[in-house]
């Protein structure tokens, strides 16, 4: 549940409301200070993802040294190519049109920086593999503005879902936050409540 920072357990290192309410399922009393660090990183998406949620974490512990900091970060892939948020309405036209009737990855780095100096990274990736779309679709989909702050340019929990056939691995990972991956992390920290 998120709190205040004097309250809190836990700070989540992203304004995301989807990594917010997918982090309320643990009952952790939690605060939110996004991070503002440059989102720019190099090589293959899974790098990219850790290198960026490992930036975020520590860019928000160093102001923050006695609060555990947990930051995500999320990117699309279809191999080698890395489909972030789009630029404008044009871009995320070229992206749902490259993804579809196709598979792509979804990965998702997840740091947790801990009081003492402990890091715990993991990256998480699914598989995704989109229907067929057609043009109208493609543009009545930007037209609600939904994929212009989503990487590859759609949101599964919201109406992008409608374009996915078939999930391999985390669903959850998919929105932004892998719950199993994040579950097993925030017990290796000792911070799930008690029974």
């Amino acid at each position: 549940m998120e709190t205040s920072l004097a309250q809190a357990r836990l700070i989540l290192a992203s304004g995301s409301p989807r990594r917010r309410s997918l982090l309320s399922y643990f009952g952790i009393p939690f605060a939110v200070i996004p991070s503002m660090v440059d989102e720019t990183a190099t090589g293959h998406g899974a790098s990219q993802v850790r290198t960026l949620a490992l930036r975020k974490g520590m860019d928000v512990f160093a102001a923050n040294p006695t609060v555990p900091v947990l930051a995500a970060d999320t990117l699309v892939c279809m191999g080698d190519l890395v489909l972030g948020k789009p630029a404008d309405a044009q871009d995320a036209h070229r992206m749902l049109r490259t993804l579809s009737g196709a598979w792509h990855q979804v990965h998702t780095g997840v740091c947790l920086c801990m009081p003492g100096g402990a890091v715990l990274e993991r990256v998480e990736t699914t598989r995704v593999q989109f229907r067929t779309l057609s043009d109208a679709e493609i543009h009545r989909y930007i037209r609600t503005g939904e994929p212009m702050d989503k990487a590859g340019a759609y949101a599964v929990q919201e109406m992008g879902g409608t374009f996915v056939e078939r999930i391999e691995g985390s669903p959850s990972n998919v929105v932004g936050l892998p719950l199993a991956t994040l579950a097993e992390m925030l017990a290796q920290a000792a911070l799930l409540p008690d029974a």
